[in-house]
């Protein structure tokens, strides 16, 4: 069987907002669509499915997300998900230039959890939250290109 991964989904609380700070790191709009229908509520597998749907596309086309934003089942809010937590995650990122991407981010209004922490001699990186509380990733690698 062969497999491949296609996209992370991740709900979110304004999809505008979401799109215009994944935009502004380089990550490029494929498509939007507002979706329901039974097709919606059996492939969810909630009643009465209604999103607004984005899917973008990191620079390089290996990596895609998949950003939902609930019409109904209206959106429940949950405490933002902590570093040692089980399940999903986060979204991370290589960049080439980490100070640029923090820069970006700042101008949405998302900081590092913490500040900027380097990894031996592989990676600078560091956490933060993004729109909806999502935690974001940036490493920018410390060595040359093979």
């Amino acid at each position: 069987m062969a497999i491949t991964l296609d996209n992370v989904g991740i709900a979110v609380r304004d999809i505008d907002a979401a799109i215009s700070f994944f935009t502004d790191l380089g990550l490029t709009v494929l498509g939007r669509d507002t979706v329901s229908g039974e097709w919606a509520d059996t492939a969810v597998g909630l009643d009465g499915n209604h999103a607004k749907i984005a899917l973008l596309q990191t620079p390089d086309g290996h990596a895609r997300l998949e950003l939902f934003e609930y019409i109904h089942p209206a959106a429940i809010e949950t405490e933002p998900t902590l570093p040692n937590e089980i399940g999903m995650h986060r979204v991370a990122f290589n960049v080439d230039d980490i100070d640029e991407a923090l820069a970006t981010a700042a101008r949405h209004g998302y900081h590092p959890l913490r500040g900027v922490a380097t990894y031996g001699d592989i990676y600078k990186l560091t956490y933060l939250r993004g729109p909806s509380g999502i935690l974001v990733m940036f490493a920018q690698s410390l060595r040359p290109s093979d």
